[in-house]
């Protein structure tokens, strides 16, 4: 790799996306506004628009015009931002939810990827609490992420583009929520998409490539954050890759003669779009001899991975409602269609430099004339926790990526300041509510996620309650572990976090007091990180390592052991 492909027009790196979302606002004023202060929630001018359905998306940076770049009329009409290819956190999500609910719901479409889903999950919950009703799409176009039979679990690449077409104009002219979230997963289940990559692309933070490839070497089925395809091999013409691309595609879609197809031709960062054109001019060509008729063609950029050279080619096949939703009028900062009605922006207190954040549930804080020993507990904890981030971190090198260290005591910082802002006699499930946004939001990661997930569960099963006692214990615990298992689709005995909460919720019911309690607790917790041990990891990214997790402690379930050894030990 030569040093002139490491060659970027940034400033500082860390503060890419930050600047990327000001340069974004302050170049299409009229397009877009903020939802958040710190613009990691976008939405159109005129949102909320009364009466319509919203449609929320997001993911990482990086994919520009990809997920917000179609924020607009007859698209998306929020959008969540999180760092190059990271996911945003459930309170920027959620930011953007409320920012797009008109009165009729929001539907959440955006790309099929492990911590956004975890992640707008868990916006999911904090919005519904808040009166707000949600359903999903997940893009799954990516042919070659996984095999005929298993299309759910493919990834979402630059065929969304058509879900958001189509989801959009359904909800611009009316649609109900269930309405738009049909539309939009007849899209998804009628697309395809295959790509081929030709250079890495460069983390802006890391100044390296996200993988390598030989001169002259190509590789087939490349997704948009470098994961690996299903064939490398020597660089081939355009005509010869494109034939690759379609005799995949329609063995899948099969369209039949005469029947109608949208075709998008899409640049991963750094191709030239004349070679754009070469591809679209050799799929012209074999559709037309089959007598497919091309209704819409697209051609350019619609979803990047930085400055990668590759190209991808999308088709979707249509039926008379598909077709006349993606002929629909579309306006945003990127793509444009026909003629839309001007636009009205809303004014926003997020529009001011150093406006503060007012989620709603923040004016809804319930007292209960009665101090919280939970939330003097829990702050006198949570300032300990961050004293084992180093342990965290390196047992979670060992199998992972080694971030757990800075999420837990990121995460541990973040519920402190969340409590402090509570008032002292907060009630019990506005607590746990506020815990668990705060802990999510913190360093958006898996497990982040599911624990702002659980506590959200706890919430929920705390809200008749104005104050908790140790027979709520059991409850309280079981629906944190219900919601865990619910959300991340592990199951007992998978060597994660969860077979510590079972074990708790097992532990629990021979206490007589809150000490044998907390005693009992720990003592089941470290039990079970013992025992689990010599397991191999079943669910989570420890899975990915295989057999080599086999001896190795998980790293979840060992800081959910010590959150509860500091707890005993605060007790005692």
């Amino acid at each position: 790799m030569s040093d002139v492909a490491l060659k970027k027009i940034i400033n500082n790196p860390d503060d890419f996306v930050d600047e990327l979302t000001e340069s974004l606002l302050l170049a299409h004023p009229d397009r877009l506004r903020a939802a958040s202060p710190n613009r990691r929630a976008l939405v159109r001018a005129d949102a909320p628009v009364p009466g319509k359905v919203g449609i929320v998306t997001g993911g990482g940076s990086g994919h520009l015009p990809l997920f917000l770049g179609y924020v607009g009329q007859g698209l998306a009409t929020g959008v969540a931002i999180g760092n190059v290819f990271s996911s945003p956190s459930a309170e920027q999500i959620a930011a953007a939810t409320r920012a797009s609910h008109g009165g009729k719901g929001v539907l959440y479409l955006y790309g099929n990827y492990g911590g956004d889903i975890y992640n707008f999950d868990l916006a999911a919950d904090i919005v519904a609490a808040e009166g707000i009703r949600t359903a999903t799409v997940l893009g799954t176009d990516d042919i070659m992420s996984a095999p005929k039979g298993k299309e759910a679990t493919r990834r979402g690449v630059a065929g969304l583009f058509f879900a958001y077409k189509t989801a959009g104009a359904a909800a611009e002219r009316g649609d109900d929520l269930d309405r738009v979230r049909a539309i939009a997963q007849r899209t998804v289940d009628a697309t395809r998409t295959m790509g081929v990559g030709l250079s890495p692309t460069i983390l802006p933070a890391a100044g390296e490539p996200t993988f390598t490839l030989a001169d002259g070497e190509m590789e087939i089925g490349i997704g948009i954050h470098g994961e690996p395809g299903s064939y490398r091999g020597p660089l081939e013409t355009a005509d010869e890759i494109t034939d690759r691309f379609l005799t995949e595609i329609l063995a899948e879609l099969d369209p039949a003669p005469n029947q109608r197809v949208a075709v998008l031709v899409n640049g991963l960062g750094a191709t030239p779009l004349e070679e754009l054109y070469l591809i679209y001019r050799r799929a012209h060509q074999i559709l037309t001899e089959r007598g497919v008729i091309i209704h819409r063609r697209y051609i350019g950029e619609f979803a990047t991975s930085l400055e990668m050279a590759g190209a991808s080619l999308s088709l979707l096949l249509l039926d008379d409602e598909l077709a006349e939703l993606l002929d629909a009028p579309a306006a945003s900062p990127f793509f444009s269609q026909g003629q839309t009605a001007p636009v009205e922006p809303v004014e926003s207190a997020t529009d001011v430099p150093g406006a503060q954040a007012t989620a709603a549930t923040d004016t809804q804080v319930r007292r209960t004339r009665r101090a919280s020993t939970l939330r003097t507990l829990l702050l006198d904890v949570l300032a300990d926790l961050p004293r084992h981030a180093e342990e965290l971190r390196a047992l979670d090198a060992r199998l992972g990526d080694g971030d757990l260290g800075i999420t837990v005591s990121a995460g541990a910082d973040a519920v402190r300041e969340a409590l402090l802002a509570l008032p002292e006699d907060v009630h019990p499930a506005d607590l746990l509510r506020a815990a668990g946004v705060a802990f999510a939001s913190a360093n958006p990661s898996t497990f982040a996620a599911l624990v702002g997930a659980g506590l959200l569960g706890a919430a929920a099963e705390a809200e008749d309650l104005t104050e908790l006692t140790l027979a709520h214990a059991v409850p309280i615990t079981t629906a944190m572990a219900r919601r865990v298992q619910e959300r991340g689709g592990a199951q007992r005995g998978d060597k994660t976090f969860l077979d510590v909460l079972w074990a708790v919720v097992d532990a629990l019911p021979a206490a007589s007091d809150a000490r044998t309690a907390a005693a009992a607790a720990a003592n089941a917790a470290e039990r079970t990180v013992s025992e689990t041990r010599n397991l191999v990891s079943a669910r989570g990214r420890a899975a990915w390592v295989g057999q080599r997790s086999a001896g190795e402690l998980d790293p979840g379930s060992v800081a959910v052991l010590r959150f509860l050894e500091d707890l005993r030990d605060r007790i005692n």
